[in-house]
């Protein structure tokens, strides 16, 4: 079985470098080894069904939804606004306001591409209007972008924690503190440019401008407190909590701010059941084949040469952090995450690994993944956004790369960065 799996896998990796459609190449790779092998065909397409039986998984479609909603009913602009209100005052005060903005968006959207699509255009168009020039506005905002799928709620880590059977609660909790470390990262390499390039800043609005820009966005800004909240407190799950924010995005688009058309629903709908059909069409393949690796025993064959070699955790985390890396520069996140998920968390696990602080790790890695040419599909948004060519977009981002590769070695360096909060609310080992 083995020997004809690694044949199906070289098959396989030419199929994708060729350009075939990778949810085909994962069905029909899953296919071929149950054919090879003499088993019953029909093994494939209850793989593939039983890998979407998931109450967790339920949550994606819900977030995708509920991002699409607060794009359209207004809610991005308040953010920004109060974002602005804040932190704007300072130099370079509008790309503190950007990143204070993606920290807030974040705990609404869980996606990169909504965070750099939705708030993310509204900021690079006042940034350029305030004369920052277009590389350093969509730089930025490509950057604080990589925020979104760390804070919760985040797709990537419900994804994750189903593909890797690892508590979804425990994920977006241990979320948190990366989140916030990115953010203040960033911050910090805004202060230094701001000094060298003498960044502009907006006129401070006083206490009353505050309020305003506060008052403007409260009900906006309530949607990470219900949701956090309500996680926390044990009143409701993750896809529990996806489902509340997305009847609290309605209400807010509909009721309380009024900028949402009943008649721009079907459309937002239609555009989450394609989204959430691509998602799920990688989802259910990837299982199958993750299923024919298992049985095949490649995880279980590689697993005991990595741990020889790389027996120590550190030097593991560092060749993961580099693979990665490297992957992410050409694959797009969801699809490493569901062919590398069953052959790197064995090995994590074998090595000791907490499989919250793994999932973190890798999440951030292929988050970071999605801003590095030639593949980063938030450059391509970004780039398009702010009018500039994918080329000066991919060296513009460089700088602003530092940052986030500081919090990833931290993390893992100091893995109660990402297991303390879990520890702490969830009853699992922290300090």
């Amino acid at each position: 079985m083995t020997a004809i799996m690694v044949e199906i896998l070289i098959v396989w990796f030419v199929a994708l470098m060729l350009g075939v459609p990778l949810f085909a190449t994962l069905g029909l790779a899953s296919a071929a080894f149950v054919w090879l092998n003499g088993m019953p065909i029909d093994i494939v397409p209850q793989k593939l069904a039983q890998s979407v039986n998931s109450f967790p998984l339920l949550a994606a479609p819900l977030f995708i939804l509920m991002g699409a909603i607060m794009n359209s009913a207004g809610i991005t602009d308040r953010i920004f606004g109060f974002a602005t209100a804040c932190v704007g005052w300072v130099r370079g005060g509008l790309c503190h306001a950007n990143i204070l903005a993606s920290v807030i968006f974040a705990g609404m959207s869980g996606s990169a591409v909504a965070d750099a699509g939705g708030v993310g255009a509204l900021e690079i168009r006042a940034m350029k209007q305030a004369g920052y020039d277009a590389e350093t506005a969509a730089a930025i905002t490509a950057a604080s972008a990589t925020i979104g799928p760390i804070i919760p709620p985040s797709l990537p880590m419900v994804i994750y924690g189903v593909s890797a059977d690892v508590s979804i609660g425990g994920l977006f909790l241990a979320g948190v503190i990366p989140g916030l470390l990115m953010a203040g990262a960033l911050s910090a390499m805004v202060v230094v440019m701001a000094r060298r390039r003498n960044m502009a800043r907006e006129l401070f609005p006083g206490l009353r401008g505050l309020w305003l820009a506060y008052r403007r966005a409260h009900w906006a800004l309530m949607t990470p407190v219900i949701l956090f909240g309500g996680m926390m407190a044990g009143i409701m799950t993750p896809t529990e909590a996806a489902a509340v924010a997305t009847v609290y995005a309605l209400f807010l688009g509909l009721v309380v701010y009024r900028e949402l058309d009943l008649r721009e629903l079907p459309k937002l709908i239609v555009s989450t059941v394609e989204v959430t059909g691509m998602v799920l069409a990688l989802v259910m393949t990837a299982a199958a084949l993750a299923w024919c690796l298992s049985i095949s025993r490649i995880p279980q064959t590689i697993t005991p040469i990595i741990v020889e070699h790389l027996g120590n955790p550190l030097l593991f985390l560092l060749a993961v952090n580099l693979l990665l890396l490297f992957i992410g520069c050409f694959m797009e996140a969801l699809a490493a995450m569901l062919i590398l998920i069953p052959i790197l968390t064995p090995v994590a696990a074998q090595l000791g690994i907490d499989p919250i602080h793994f999932g973190v790790i890798f999440v951030l890695n292929l988050m970071l993944g999605t801003i590095t040419p030639p593949v980063g599909v938030v450059l391509f948004i970004t780039s398009r956004l702010a009018g500039i060519s994918f080329e000066r977009m991919s060296i513009a981002i460089v700088p602003w790369l530092i940052p986030l590769l500081v919090v990833l070695v931290l993390l893992s360096l100091w893995p109660p960065l990402t297991t303390f909060l879990p520890g702490f609310f969830l009853g699992r080992p922290g300090f």
